[in-house]
């Protein structure tokens, strides 16, 4: 288990414009992160949704979904919930998404569209069904992939 974590917590930034695999293992919120069983985290790029305290971060889009909502949307679209981590964190079993890395989300994690077999294009999934807004400073022309 220590392993486990101390490599979670390693997880590497994908450079922007390269492509990744992603086998999702445990979501945090409605806009990630995603954390990829080949070590990435992911946060869905383009889009914003509610913090899991219920807030939004002034600089951002608020959606009206609340935050539980928007998480178990997103786990939803990209497989299926097999419990709960000691942090918090929805673990899932899913299907690889392909994702393409648009650079570093913040800290750790690869700002990233990706394409779920399950739900398609998670981040305009996400806006489709409300649970997230789109964030046009991010979004940059995106067209939503079927």
């Amino acid at each position: 288990m220590f392993s486990t974590l101390l490599l979670l917590a390693a997880a590497p930034v994908v450079p922007a414009g390269q492509p990744f695999t992603c086998t999702p293992v445990r979501v945090w919120d409605g806009d990630g992160p995603v954390w990829c069983a080949e070590g990435p985290r992911v946060r869905l790029a383009g889009i914003a949704a509610r913090e899991m305290d219920g807030s939004c971060r002034s600089n951002q889009p608020c959606p009206d979904a609340t935050a539980v909502l928007a998480r178990d949307a997103l786990v939803r679209l990209i497989g299926v919930p097999t419990g709960r981590s000691m942090e918090g964190h929805v673990l899932i079993k899913g299907p690889a998404m392909r994702c393409t890395s648009v650079g570093n989300g913040v800290g750790n994690r690869t700002a990233a569209w990706c394409v779920s077999p399950v739900g398609g294009d998670v981040s305009c999934a996400m806006v489709r069904g409300g649970w997230a807004l789109r964030w046009d400073r991010y979004w940059r022309g995106h067209e939503c992939e079927r």
